[in-house]
């Protein structure tokens, strides 16, 4: 069997290796722990054992934590007791004016609650339902903006009022909600249950609309609230008190017949825009009303926790503030305390966490409906979007636990208005880079503006004039270079800014810019100030190379620089509170795929191949791993894009033409492997799924239509409605222009047209010096391509890639044009495969049958003149490979691609063009 047979056939077992993996996958890796902080979830045995391939695990020893004492389920003895209000947040809380919650917070499980319902502000009423149904619901919505429902008592049978405009609402919204959930369950499990107030009346009301269990309407005073729980109490298991609601001046509850439903949608303002309240309307969050209704919750809140240690102080309790004051979405109060929660719980307290966001001191409230089940010992259904809530010791007092939950609070609150104004600037930055590198470098734009200024006979203009005509002009891409990796440094400036505490800052906003366009240009002087600064490649693996590290550590601890950042995450949104978001996925893909063609590049320049494509997909593995396990990444969207973009990456490394049967490969092994990161987490119990695994359980269940329907409702809202359409666009257009067009019309021509100068003089590529530029474009072309199609971002995602991938190209090719600046030796760029021409010895004898040897080093070996090595004839073009090397493996007689140009038509077909060796420079050197 001949050496490059041998080779097609290890090609062939390594993605069968691939494939085989990928099934293996979803049957190996639910060994693996959870990965959760939590001590053990509320109302689940730590001990209990969990059914794993192989035999069965404690949920302690999957944690790797010492079990804790066995949670005690609530009965009647030892009921649950839910205190609901809304709009109530722990800066509201003081140790003199709010008494009662004081003292509960500094001895319970304490935590930020994300209201977030099915619009950007939740009203009393929606906070009820989504306890009721265990995922986002909200009542219809009402004519005016920011207008909320009165609750009203149920009636003496128990039938609850505006139950049908609930049922309506969730019918027309896309979270497949199902209001009396949480009712229906208790009534089939024979569950004692009282519902005190309104609120809990909807809670507790089962899908009839009729409550389950008793019910009773909540008196007004606090000591007749006291005695009223004192009485419904004993003999259930549960109870749900309905407090009241604290409410913005501007924003009280009114009766729906001031406020007739509407079932069209009103225009809501873009959080984004308005994402805190009005300069004129801002101190009414804090007035002295507020302060009032404050005092009278902490009151109410009072009586009850008096009347349940009176005739249950076994009771485990958990008070939740359900819903926003106004329309200003905020994080809200969650506290708990009890055996059901925890009966080791530290005397100090603790915070509370949940798998659902992973964030310690911060839950949503879709996490308390699967905490009431799991507290009471029926098991929750599948379909929840919620976890239950656990307990984490994190060694602070309760005051100080209090101050860190206010802190956080303020973190979430204070980016919102700074995220907007940040992408617009990004957006515009990277436009105005590209609109000056476009004109600053095409010929025809600048030799006629050199026309217009020889008009003068002023010295000066004289000297722009001949510097304009220069075909080399040093100073402008020296500075087109510095300011490119500067712009392409910014995306992971914003998330290292997070480090520091800004949003503690007198001008919080001025702080963060400040920060973030340091650190870019404290980046940008490493990577062109270091040792490596003659090397072609170093902005890209400086700038590519720490984003991806930076990126990958923290999601490997927790995700924390995502939180409330200005390329990451906001809380209030409710979106995503761990592993890799849209915005972190791109920036993490675009830098890994860079990082990997760097990789090869020396490897390919050496005809490695088969090495580097290892390296390749090697970097492609941890990438994909990083991006899509469920107990880091957890990415659904990210694997179906990564992976093709690795194979594609790793099959040009190897000069491998990509035909219609390898491109269904490509597919098949992506497919396999990314529906396997769901199935993973979807064989974990429901308890300790992510979205992935819930993704899989909405499938079963026959939702995947009204998932898929609203993410491409908001693909097609972001495609059409984003200024990042812009960002891609221009992206799209200076790859096109600086790159694909000059490389294709130098095949075909002398000139190149005006942007030909760009491809060097004859003999002198950049795709010869750079040859993983082709595959790496392609690479990045086909990931983000795929992200956009699958992904409910739709173009956020490739213009975040593009806002750090395209700079970093537009510096490469700044650079590389300085390299070739006659007689510029000091400024002379290394090749990008190192110093020198590549080794000779890899690619076998030199035939001589292009030209003489005139013993340049690389490009451009700092000559004083141009180069003078005439390649065949003197017409720019090589002549016919009549001495042409194949690379290792080819066959005699095939001229060498290092570049993968032949991949398919990727980048063009390149016969009649310049023969290369695999050293990426031509045979004549």
């Amino acid at each position: 069997m001949s050496t490059r047979r041998q080779r097609q056939r290890r090609v062939v077992l390594v993605v069968a290796a691939i494939i085989a993996l990928g099934m293996l996958l979803p049957f190996v890796l639910p060994m693996l722990p959870a990965g959760a902080t939590e001590r053990h979830p509320a109302g689940q045995a730590s001990t209990a054992t969990s059914a794993r391939a192989g035999g069965t695990v404690t949920a302690a020893e999957e944690a790797g934590t010492e079990p804790a004492a066995e949670a005690i389920v609530a009965d009647v003895d030892a009921p649950l007791v839910v205190i609901g209000t809304t709009g109530l947040r722990w800066e509201d809380l003081t140790a003199l004016a709010t008494p009662n919650l004081w003292r509960l917070a500094e001895s319970g499980a304490a935590a930020n609650m994300v209201v977030r319902s099915v619009r950007s502000s939740t009203c009393p009423a929606d906070g009820w339902l989504a306890l009721s149904a265990g995922r986002r619901s909200a009542d219809v919505p009402m004519e005016e903006y920011g207008t909320c429902r009165e609750l009203g008592n149920p009636a003496a049978d128990g039938a609850v009022p505006g139950w049908p405009d609930y049922l309506d609402a969730a019918a027309a919204d896309a979270y497949d909600a199902s209001p009396g959930m949480l009712g229906d369950l208790l009534t089939e499990q024979d569950v004692p249950s009282v519902a005190v107030g309104p609120g809990a009346a909807i809670a507790l009301s089962t899908g009839a609309g009729v409550v389950a269990g008793d019910h009773t309407f909540a008196a007004t005073s606090s000591a007749r609230l006291n005695e009223q729980v004192a009485e419904v109490l004993p003999g259930h298991a549960l109870a749900v008190v309905d407090v009241g609601s604290i409410r913005d001046r501007n924003r009280p509850l009114v009766d729906v017949g001031r406020a007739t439903p509407d079932t069209d949608v009103p225009p809501e303002p873009d959080p984004a825009e308005t994402p805190t309240a009005p300069p004129d309307e801002a101190w009414l969050l804090r007035s002295p009303e507020r302060s009032e209704q404050v005092a009278a919750i902490d009151a109410r809140v009072g009586a009850v926790l008096d009347a349940v240690e009176q005739v249950a102080p076994d009771a485990t309790v958990v008070v939740a503030s359900l819903a926003d004051s106004g329309t200003q979405s905020l994080m809200q109060l969650l506290v708990a305390e009890g055996p059901a929660l925890d009966p080791e719980l530290p005397a100090d307290g603790a915070l509370l966490n949940t798998r659902s966001t992973r964030q310690p001191g911060m839950v949503q409230s879709t996490d308390l409906t699967p905490t009431v089940l799991g507290m009471l010992g029926v098991d929750a259904p599948a379909g929840l979007a919620g976890a239950p809530l656990g307990t984490v010791d994190d060694g602070r007092t309760g005051p100080a636990r209090v101050a860190h939950l206010v802190d956080v609070g303020i973190h979430s609150v204070e980016i919102r208005p700074l995220v907007g104004p940040f992408y617009s600037a990004l957006v515009l930055g990277n436009l105005l880079l590209y609109g000056v590198v476009t004109l600053g470098l095409n010929r025809k734009f600048l030799d006629r503006a050199a026309t217009r200024l020889d008009r003068y006979s002023a010295p000066a203009a004289t000297r722009a004039a001949t510097a304009l005509r220069s075909h080399r002009p040093a100073a402008a891409l020296r500075a087109i270079r510095a300011v490119s990796v500067t712009v392409g440094a910014i995306p992971i400036a914003s998330y290292l800014a997070n480090l520091l505490p800004w949003w503690r800052a007198e001008s919080p906003g001025t702080v963060l810019y400040a920060t973030t366009v340091l650190v870019a240009a404290a980046v940008a002087a490493v990577a062109l100030l270091g040792p490596w600064r003659r090397h072609l490649l170093a902005p890209v693996v400086v700038v590519a190379g720490l984003t991806a590290l930076v990126l990958a550590v923290d999601v490997l601890t927790g995700a924390t620089l995502q939180l409330s950042s200005l390329m990451g995450v906001t809380p209030q949104v409710g979106g995503r509170f761990y592993g890799f978001n849209n915005s972190s996925f791109s920036l993490f893909a675009a830098s890994t795929i860079l990082v990997a063609g760097c990789v090869a590049e020396p490897l390919v320049r050496r005809s490695r191949r088969y090495v580097a494509a290892t390296a390749v997909l090697v970097i492609g593995v941890v990438a994909v791993a990083l991006d899509g396990l469920p107990t880091i990444g957890a990415d659904f969207g990210g694997p179906p894009a990564l992976i093709p973009g690795f194979l594609v990456l790793a099959l040009l490394a190897l000069g491998v033409r990509l035909t219609w049967r390898r491109i269904v490969v490509v597919l098949g092994v992506t497919a396999v492997l990314a529906v396997s990161f769901s199935v993973i987490d979807w064989l974990r119990p429901p308890a300790e799924r992510s979205h992935l695994g819930r993704f899989i359980e909405t499938v079963l269940d026959g939702g995947l239509w009204a998932v898929v329907g609203r993410k491409l409702s908001q693909n097609l809202q972001n495609l059409f409605g984003s200024t990042l359409t812009f960002l891609a666009i221009g992206g799209i257009v200076v790859v096109v222009v600086l790159l694909t067009r000059p490389l294709r019309n130098a095949a075909r021509s002398a000139d190149g047209g005006s942007y030909g100068w760009l491809v060097g003089r004859p003999g002198s590529r950049i795709d010869r010096d750079w040859v993983m530029l082709r595959p790496v474009l392609v690479a990045l072309a086909v990931t983000f391509t795929i992200a956009f199609a699958v992904n409910d971002s739709g173009v956020v995602l490739p213009a975040i890639g593009i806002a750090l991938s395209v700079p970093l190209l537009v510096a490469v090719v700044a650079g590389w044009l300085l390299s070739q600046t006659a007689g510029a030796a000091s400024q002379t760029m290394t090749p990008a495969g190192g110093a020198g021409a590549p080794e000779t010895d890899a690619v076998g004898p030199d035939t001589g049958a292009d030209g003489p040897d005139t013993g340049a080093d690389g490009p451009d070996a700092g000559a004083d003149g141009p180069k003078t090595d005439a390649v065949g004839p003197e017409t720019g073009t090589v002549g016919p490979a009549t001495g042409t090397v194949a690379p290792e493996g080819g066959e005699p007689g095939r001229s060498a691609d290092p570049a993968g140009r032949d991949a398919g038509g990727a980048g063009g077909q390149s016969a009649g063009s310049a023969v290369r060796d695999s050293g990426g420079v031509d045979q004549a050197r």
